[in-house]
This record gives C-alpha cells, structure tokens and sequence, in this order.
C-alpha cells in the first residue's frame, strides 16, 4: 500500500514538471498582454510601424548571424572528438533556438533535442550530451560577464533607480557567478560519473535479470574529462570567446530598431547596458518560454532608465520576436525533416531460406 502511495506521489510530481513550461507560457503570455494593455496602444503601433520592413530584415540578419557564432562556439567544442562538421553544429544551433522559443519548453529544452539530433551525425549520445553542457557552461558564463559589464556602464547613469539596479545586478550575478562555478565543478570533478552509477544502479533494482539486456554505458563524465582535456585550452577559449562575441553582437538589433523607430539620443554605451541587463532579467526567468513577459518587461524597466517610452520599449521587444518567427519556423520543419529521415530508414526484416 505505501509502495502504492509513494508511486502516484512520483505521477503527480512528475505531471507538474511536465506542466510547468505550460504555466510558465500561460503567465509570461498574460504579462506582456497586460504591459501592451495597460501602456498606450496607439504609441506600441506607431512605433512599431516605423521599423519597417528594412528594420524586420536587418535585426533577423543580426539574428542569423549571432546564431551563426554560437554552432561555431559549439562545433570548436567538439572539434578533434567528433565526425560532426560544422554544418551539423550550425543547422541544429537554430534548431535549438526554435525549440526554446517558440514551443512551451523551459529555455533548456531545445538542448536537449539538440544533444540528441546531433547522434545523427555520428556521434555519441554521451559526447553530444557533454557537448551541449559545456557549451551551456560557456554560453551562460560569457552572458554573466556581459551583464557585469552593463551593471558596470550603468553605476555611470545619474538617478538612484540606475544606482538601485546596477546593484541589484551585481548581487545577481554574484549568485550567478557561484552557479556557474558549481556547474563546472560538476562536470570536472567526477559528480556525473557518481550520478551515472547510481541511475544504473537503481535501473538494475527495477528490471528483472531475466528482461535485462546489455547494460549500457554512457559515461557521460568520460566525454566531459575529453571536452575538458588539457591539449584542447585554445578550442576552448576560441568558443568562449565566440559566445562573448555573439552577446555583443546582439546588441546591433536595439541598436537597428532605435534607429528605424528614430530614437537618435541613444549612444553606444546605453545599447549595451540594455541588451545585457534585459538579457540577463530574460536568462533569470529561464522557466517561462521565450521569456514571454519578462523580456516585454524587463525593456520597459531599461529603457525607461534611458528615457525611452514604454511604448517605444514594447514595439522593440515585439520587433526582436519578428526573427523568433522568421528563423524559429523553418529551424522546427528541419527538425521535422531530420526526425523523419531518421525514423523512415528501417532495417530489412530477417528473411529465412526455406529448402
């Protein structure tokens, strides 16, 4: 009875955390229509109107072309481990990036499709998992260094809420800074490796011997000691640095729709604390999807320090949704495609010579 108990205990946690995403998308989708709501409708479309159709394609470029930097990040970290090319990091970076923001998954879940696509290459389930986590490791490390960087320009913005803010970030990302220090500790320490072995463990508890088949073997740590691996540094730093490379780069789209919209008393340095700290408010809430409503809210609090309208901030969010779309539809038809291609190859059924 108890074992009964505990077991529909395990069912209703587990249909929770299935429906969180859900939950997420459902609050997240309710704040940004509460902020397009209670904010003037007429200066959301008047500024979103003037982007045009020349701001549309010059801030999905800019898009395309930080997704392009980071399948390069991940394809120098499998580089010398892998037959992978490149092409491959490249196709099922943007493939990740639709999952994450365009279906009702928490932001993690297109890497782990993303893991998984990429053993149609070739490559081990283990060492396509350990890829994807330290590029993880990598991607969110180099956004907690650019967010530094904005709450640094910030401190020079006169007005306590810029002063309140800055430090606000900085003690974020302190907790950030611990996180990712643990998650690297994780991966270099052997932990996965004592986390493998007991999932089989407890995998051998509740499979009888007589429905076992061969056990296997991940060894998840081992593809991580090799990612790792001393001789691999300038890999390394090269993907680091090519995610540093991309936060930056994606400052150009505020940068593209400000100057479509025709805010033109906005310098170099304010576009950066802006795309950082609202990056950074959209990485914390990594549980909704797309950060709906976070990243609507999250422009409104920046901009305002800048003084940008909210209007004008709600019609730049929505404008760098255009290219979740544009880019984010054809990247899950290629996740289709792939998935089809993978399943449509069947082995020839055993044929029995018959005398």
């Amino acid at each position: 009875m108890t074992g009964t108990h505990l077991s529909g205990k395990r069912r209703v946690v587990r249909a929770l955390v299935r429906r969180l995403p859900l939950l997420g998308t459902l609050i997240g989708l309710g704040f940004a229509v509460w902020l397009v709501a209670t904010n003037d409708l007429d200066a959301v479309a008047t500024a979103f109107g003037r982007i045009g159709v020349a701001g549309f394609v010059g801030v999905t470029l800019v898009r395309a072309l930080v997704l392009v930097l980071c399948g390069i990040a991940w394809a120098r970290i499998l580089d010398g481990l892998s037959p992978a090319p490149v092409s491959a990091c490249l196709i099922l970076r943007f493939v990740r990036e639709g999952i994450n923001v365009l279906l009702p998954v928490a932001s993690v879940g297109g890497e782990v499709v993303g893991a998984r696509l990429l053993t149609f290459w070739g490559v081990a389930g283990s060492l396509a998992a350990a890829s994807v986590l330290a590029d993880l490791l990598f991607q969110v490390g180099t956004l907690a260094l650019f967010a530094g960087l904005g709450a640094g320009l910030l401190r020079r913005v006169e007005g306590a809420q810029a002063a309140e803010l800055a430090d606000w970030t900085l003690r974020t990302l302190a907790v950030a800074a611990f996180a990712v220090a643990a998650l690297f500790a994780l991966q270099r320490t052997g932990i996965v490796r004592l986390v493998e072995d007991r999932v089989t463990a407890l995998g051998r508890r509740f499979v009888r011997e007589a429905e076992a088949g061969p056990e296997p073997t991940p060894r998840i740590q081992g593809a991580l000691d090799a990612v790792w691996a001393a001789g691999r540094r300038g890999r390394l730093a090269q993907s680091c640095a090519l995610h540093a490379l991309a936060w930056l780069l994606g400052a150009t789209e505020i940068a593209v729709v400000l100057t479509c919209i025709g805010i033109d008393n906005v310098g170099l340095t304010d576009i950066l604390v802006i795309e950082s700290l609202s990056q950074a408010i959209k990485a914390a809430a990594f549980l909704v999807p797309s950060g709906l409503g976070v990243q609507e809210g999250g422009l409104v609090l920046v901009c305002g320090l800048f003084g940008i309208p909210p209007g004008t901030a709600i019609a730049l969010s929505l404008a760098r949704r255009v290219p979740d779309v544009v880019l984010g539809l054809p990247a899950l038809l290629v996740w289709q495609n792939l998935e089809a291609r993978r399943h449509g190859v069947r082995p020839a059924a055993p044929t029995c010579d018959r005398p």
